[in-house]
């Protein structure tokens, strides 16, 4: 293959398990209360995988929906990028099986974990995959159990993870449609958001998290839109990980934008990780609210503590 100049979405697809729960449910087992789930999270309902619904699973429906989206077929993709930080077993990776599934013959595939903001990373190295010339078409796809790294007894945390997945199709263009990233990690706060060496469950010191995503991802999301020659003005869409509401709305409001200019899937499907980025895109593009040509400024942030982000003009 010759390197070209440009990358571009060109496919979306997501997937959301069939079960929803309630506040009312997660207060029935967690020491916590409907009011206080809706004050601190901003979250209403959330999916949760059933015993049928594994990683691979949610994956492969998110990603086949992607792919009738970009109208490109299984053969045509060359990489296969996984991005998930719930995988129970540590090898063999979920990507291969992933790719296999989908008929992804003989294309690379390997899993990616930086936790929250996996899906931008991916999304940074399929951009430059096809830009110079290694891959025609890459699938990123987000996909997460979190609710089998959760427990009642840490109800902050069991209160706000959920389960699903998102999937993109990366491709060459002839346009520069997927800014450069922005990208950082501060790994002198690994245990604000982790699983304890001697446990099974995520942990969360959710003070220390709020206070580091406020002083330090509206300056990201400011980099992003410079690295990608924009202002934040030329920005229609604010497509935060959905980490909960409350700071979606703080650094919406810190950066300026409208509240009709935000994402909030958060509301309705809790906190995805990795899969919440392409999941509020699609609910954006379910209702009808985006048109080819808006710029989207993604920005991912979590567990490491790591982030990254870029501007992206919508197809």
């Amino acid at each position: 293959m010759s390197a070209v100049s440009g990358s571009r979405i060109s496919g979306l697809g997501g997937y959301r398990p069939r079960r929803t729960v309630t506040n009312e449910e997660i207060a029935e087992r967690a020491p916590v209360t409907v009011e206080w789930i809706e004050t601190r999270t901003g979250i209403h309902t959330r999916g949760h995988a059933g015993d049928g619904e594994s990683i691979v699973d949610m994956g492969e429906h998110a990603s086949r929906a992607a792919l009738r989206d970009a109208g490109v077929t299984p053969d045509e993709i060359d990489l296969v990028i996984l991005a998930t930080q719930t995988m129970l077993r540590p090898i063999p990776s979920g990507a291969p099986e992933l790719a296999a599934r989908l008929g992804c013959t003989g294309a690379g595939a390997y899993d990616l974990n930086a936790a929250c903001a996996g899906l931008t990373y991916g999304i940074a190295v399929a951009s430059d995959a096809v830009r110079l010339g290694n891959a025609r078409h890459v699938l990123v796809v987000g996909s997460e159990r979190l609710t089998d790294w959760t427990t009642p007894d840490i109800s902050d945390v069991y209160a706000l993870l959920a389960d699903g997945a998102g999937a993109v199709v990366v491709s060459s263009s002839d346009r520069l449609d997927i800014g450069p990233a922005v990208w950082g990690s501060a790994g002198e706060h690994r245990e604000a958001l982790w699983v304890p060496e001697d446990g099974e469950h995520i942990a969360m010191k959710g003070r220390q998290v709020f206070k580091w995503t406020l002083d330090h991802m509206p300056t990201a999301a400011r980099r992003a839109c410079a690295m990608a020659g924009v202002e934040l003005s030329d920005v229609a869409w604010l497509v935060l990980h959905q980490a909960n509401r409350r700071i979606i709305d703080a650094i919406a409001t810190e950066l300026k934008f409208e509240p009709d200019q935000v994402a909030r899937d958060v509301v309705d499907s809790g906190n995805t990780s990795t899969a919440s980025i392409p999941l509020a895109l699609c609910r954006l593009r379910e209702e009808g609210r985006v048109r080819p040509g808006d710029r989207a400024l993604f920005l991912g942030f979590g567990a490491g503590l790591t982030y990254a982000g870029q501007v992206v003009t919508l197809y």
